[in-house]
């Protein structure tokens, strides 16, 4: 579920023309406005046991409020699911013993949307990322499961500003990006794999120019994509269209981003 709330992974735009085409990319921006997935989360609850059904890893845990382990995610290797009533779930993800994730799902009386609040430090190296979702049911869970299983999609989503800024330096064909939470990168367009810094699930990256507004990045975990971006820039520099293509999970986001 991590990307889910993600939380995360704002991503670098340049372009190598002229110095003053050049510097409409370079400052800090923000994303304003984030259109979700259309592809709906899958969890359910039976029989004591949650499980993820979508998240990449798929993972499945007793619902305990024990921590057990897991194994294939980057960002965390253990699972605490609690169950407090009907309507009302925590899960907590660790890693190396250290809580990097909580999330609490509070489920609507008629079952059908369901609010997820979250604090998401598995990818941050200073402040965690904070903030909040609402899903809406597509579809309900097996007989005999509980309210939380089935498939939702995800809609309005708020996030600390942290989790949703990033600055951005072009020079001659470096481009540098980092992030309040602890991300960079220095990348030559047209140019080999280069280290991403901060993010366990991200070890390099590539950056190319598709358009004269256009950037097309992909982030590699140890050198298989997992994320390709195109970025394009408005005429007077100011917005910015990022659509964001996951490859493990199939989920396509769609932001808007601000200069600052």
């Amino acid at each position: 579920m991590k990307k889910l709330f993600l939380a995360a992974s704002l991503i670098a735009l340049f372009c190598p023309l002229a110095l003053a085409a050049q510097s409409r990319f370079d400052g800090t921006w923000k994303v304003e406005k984030q259109q979700p997935s259309k592809k709906p989360y899958i969890f359910l609850l039976q029989n004591g046991t949650f499980t993820c059904k979508n998240c990449v890893p798929v993972w499945s845990v007793p619902a305990d409020g024990q921590d057990h382990k897991i194994s294939g995610d980057p960002y965390s290797d253990a699972q605490n699911v609690k169950v407090i009533s009907e309507h009302e779930l925590t899960i907590v993800s660790k890693k190396n013993g250290k809580t990097v994730t909580t999330r609490k799902l509070s489920i609507s009386p008629d079952g059908k949307t369901m609010k997820i609040e979250f604090s998401d430090s598995s990818e941050s190296n200073s402040a965690p990322v904070t903030g909040s979702g609402t899903l809406t049911r597509a579809s309900a869970g097996p007989a005999g499961s509980q309210l939380v299983s089935g498939s939702w999609l995800l809609g309005a989503l708020t996030q600390s500003d942290n989790g949703v800024t990033f600055t951005l330096k072009v020079a001659g064909d470096t481009v540098t990006m980092s992030t309040p939470t602890g991300q960079s990168y220095s990348a030559k367009l047209g140019g080999p794999d280069a280290p991403y810094k901060g993010d366990a699930g991200t070890t390099s990256v590539s950056v190319k120019r598709v358009g004269a507004n256009t950037i097309e990045e992909t982030d590699k975990r140890d050198g298989k994509a997992v994320l390709v971006s195109t970025m394009t820039v408005d005429g007077d520099g100011k917005t910015m269209a990022i659509v964001n293509n996951e490859l493990l999970s199939g989920r396509i986001f769609h932001d808007t981003a601000m200069k600052q």
